[in-house]
């Protein structure tokens, strides 16, 4: 079945004001596209007066997102990236916080971003192109022929999984357990992951733990170049409380798994719903990085953030009230036009929009 048809079926008008983004079915029926491009021509910056998560507004359209994204005085990141606050901070005392550096704003951000920001840059990574290469190739040739399996499990997990425990430092044979976590922090109770709060701040403060030890373990060894070996040697990362450290290492975690993984198992959706672009990078394989960049405005791996204005503020013609929580939604702002026109089905070249 086509990714859009659930999309374009025909369902319900609500009015605007009634609108509430954050409802998970709309993602899981697939009718947000069709939600967001309503909002971005007809209320981009929109205020949803109740959810389970409070009132908050949304920002659909690319330019008023880099606007807010942009403005850290008027917007700030402190304990508001996450709309739904409980599964940032958790419900115990002693619970670990998620999104690390994410939830600072400069200059704490960009100080604890630094920390990082070696183990992550091109020309470290440069370094495992073979190794992601071999494992690529030796996933993709065990895949069964005329038999039916499960792309995002069998490929983009397993890959991504293998990957990440490179990247950390992390011992492969326990891969598994990063997917564990990273979807225990990016889940909320009753969604098939767990099943309480407090079930995930045991299993998050049992996460903690884990990276803990293998930080002191690091620190008994010669400095490497995975991002354990750099959080155990930096100067600066042991300035870090234990709870901080082992909140950058959550965001690590879903940073390096879920993005990879969804775009991969986007990219693998878009070709087939796109049939004309698929063909057109088998004939000229030169097509193939643009078609990584564009797939990331495609899909984009993170659909929102959120802010929380530090003082009265007017966008889109909106008055945004101190203290109001503000969602950026990325996924719809790769779907603004822009000076080139409304974005087009081209997954091969960057014709498709602007990336947020």
């Amino acid at each position: 079945m086509g990714s859009r048809i659930l999309e374009d079926a025909v369902h319900e008008p609500v009015p605007a004001e009634g609108i509430d983004v954050s409802d998970p079915t709309l993602f899981s029926q697939n009718r947000q596209g069709a939600i967001f491009e309503r909002l971005r021509r007809d209320d981009p910056v929109h205020y949803c007066a109740s959810s389970p998560y409070g009132p908050y507004w949304s920002v659909t359209r690319y330019k008023d997102i880099v606007e807010v994204d942009s403005n850290h005085g008027a917007f700030s990141s402190a304990g508001a990236t996450s709309l739904d606050e409980t599964r940032a901070k958790g419900v115990s005392a002693d619970a670990t916080p998620i999104g690390g550096f994410l939830g600072m704003d400069p200059p704490d951000h960009d100080v604890q971003r630094k920390i990082v920001s070696p183990a992550l840059a091109p020309s470290n990574l440069v370094k495992f192109r073979d190794l992601i290469r071999e494992r690529t190739q030796n996933i993709l040739g065990n895949l069964p022929i005329d038999e039916e399996f499960d792309w995002a499990k069998t490929v983009s997990v397993e890959l991504t999984m293998m990957m990440l425990a490179t990247l950390l430092g992390f011992p492969s044979a326990e891969r598994q357990r990063l997917k564990r976590w990273s979807d225990i922090i990016a889940g909320v109770p009753g969604d098939g992951v767990v099943e309480s709060w407090e079930q995930r701040d045991r299993e998050l403060k049992e996460m903690a733990q884990t990276f803990l030890e293998l930080r002191e373990e690091r620190r008994a060894q010669e400095p490497a170049s995975d991002l354990l070996s750099i959080l155990a040697h930096s100067p600066e990362a042991r300035a870090l409380s234990d709870m901080e450290f082992a909140s950058n290492v959550s965001i690590l975690i879903v940073g390096g798994n879920d993005t990879t993984r969804n775009s991969m198992s986007a990219t693998v959706l878009a070709f087939h719903d796109h049939p004309g672009e698929w063909a057109k990078l088998k004939q000229d394989p030169a097509l193939i990085e643009s078609a990584v960049s564009e797939i990331i405005r495609w899909h984009t791996p993170i659909m929102s953030q959120g802010r929380r204005a530090t003082r009265d503020y007017e966008l889109g013609g909106k008055k945004i009230r101190k203290g109001d929580k503000v969602m950026m939604w990325y996924i719809s702002g790769e779907n603004t036009g822009n000076k080139r026109g409304h974005g087009s089905a081209s997954l091969t070249g960057l014709k498709r929009g602007q990336s947020c």
